[in-house]
Formats: structure tokens, sequence, C-alpha cells
């Protein structure tokens, strides 16, 4: 546990990993807000949540608890107060910054708006990934699941072991009601670029030049 450790004399990193996960709420409900699709996990939660009329952040701390025993037995080593911080608030930070928006511009009515939603959610999603991997104080416990088995299974690479994760919730959602779109596919395929260059001009130089294990194992 060295790493949660050494989190607790470094409060530079603990603030970025804090609005790295304010910014990903914020993303994450941009998305909800174009109605195209989120991101598979936070899809797949969200349909789950309304299937058991359990509210959205409350469900995805439930959820959370029961990967965080996989990581717990399997992924101690990425374990860190930024794994509290994701699995317990990042549902909040969510639902408030929703109700922010329906309340003030609403919903996007037309397609050009609900395309471009997706597009502000794609750069602010990215941004808050950026600042909360890059930080290097603990990973989410959905996130720790395709690095575990990149350890278990190293002949496959990261990038197939995230795809298969994602495409497993992206099926869970859609059993289940939940939104396959445009955001969903975005989340998938196009986040990857936009947060390496944010590590890249911006979160890195934050921190020094000092990268993350969870960033470079993809």
């Amino acid at each position: 546990m060295k790493g949660f450790l050494s989190t607790l004399v470094d409060p530079r990193r603990l603030i970025i990993m804090l609005v790295g996960n304010i910014f990903l709420g914020m993303g994450i409900s941009i998305f909800k807000l174009s109605g195209l699709g989120n991101d598979p996990f936070s899809g797949m939660v969200m349909a789950l949540a309304d299937t058991t009329g359990i509210p959205y952040a409350r469900f995805l701390i439930l959820l959370n608890l029961s990967l965080f025993v996989i990581q717990l037995i399997a992924g101690r080593r990425f374990i860190g107060i930024g794994t509290v911080v994701n699995a317990v608030f990042l549902g909040y930070f969510v639902t408030f910054f929703y109700n922010i928006w329906i309340d003030l511009p609403g919903e996007p009515q037309l397609l050009w708006q609900r395309i471009v939603t997706v597009a502000i959610g794609v750069v602010i999603c990215s941004f808050g990934v950026s600042l909360y991997q890059t930080s290097n104080v603990g990973i989410a416990p959905y996130d720790c699941l395709s690095l575990i088995m990149r350890d278990r299974f190293p002949r496959v690479s990261y990038f197939w072991h995230r795809m298969f994760t994602d495409a497993l919730c992206a099926l869970v959602c859609f059993v289940f009601g939940g939104i396959i779109g445009l955001g969903t596919l975005v989340s998938m395929f196009g986040l990857g670029p936009i947060i390496h260059f944010f590590n890249v001009h911006f979160t890195e130089k934050l921190l020094g030049g000092r990268q993350t294990e969870a960033k470079t194992a993809g």
C-alpha cells in the first residue's frame, strides 16, 4: 500500500486527482444530457440503476464495492485515495452537474445540438481522465479490471482487454434498455487520443513530466 500512503504527503497530486474527478463527472453528465449515449460503463450503470429503481450515484457505489473486491485481491497495487474518491463521489458529481444542465440550458432538441453536446463531453471527459489517472494516486475499480487482465494475460495488449470490458458493459447497457449511440462509440474509440493530448501538453507538465503506470500501460 505504499502508493496509498505516499499520496498523504503530496497534496498537489490529491488536488489534481480531485479536480480530474470533478471534470470527469461533468463530462459524463454532458454525455447523458446529449441523449446519444454515455461511455459503456456509465451507460450500463445508468441502465441498471433505472431498472432497479436505485439512484444512479448510490448504485454506482454498490457496484464499485463489488468490483473493489476484485481489485483488492488481484490489483492491490492500483489502490489509492483516487480509488476511493472515484468509487464513492463520482456518481454524485455526475448527478450534481446533470441537474444543473437540466435546470439551466435544458436538454438539446436538435440533432446538431446533441452532436455538439457530445463533442463538448468528449473534451471535458478526456481532460478529467487525464488529470485523474496521471495524478497516480489510485485507479477506479472498473478501470483497474483491464489492467489486471493485462497482467494476467500479457500476450494480449491492454487495448483489447479494455475493449472487452467496454463491449461487455455496452451489451449489458443495451439489454437493460440503456442508450447506445454516438456518445458510446466516441467514448470507446475517440477518447484515447484526446486524453493523450492533455497528458502530454498539460497534465504531465503540471506534474513535472512524471507519468502514471495506468497511462503507460495502454
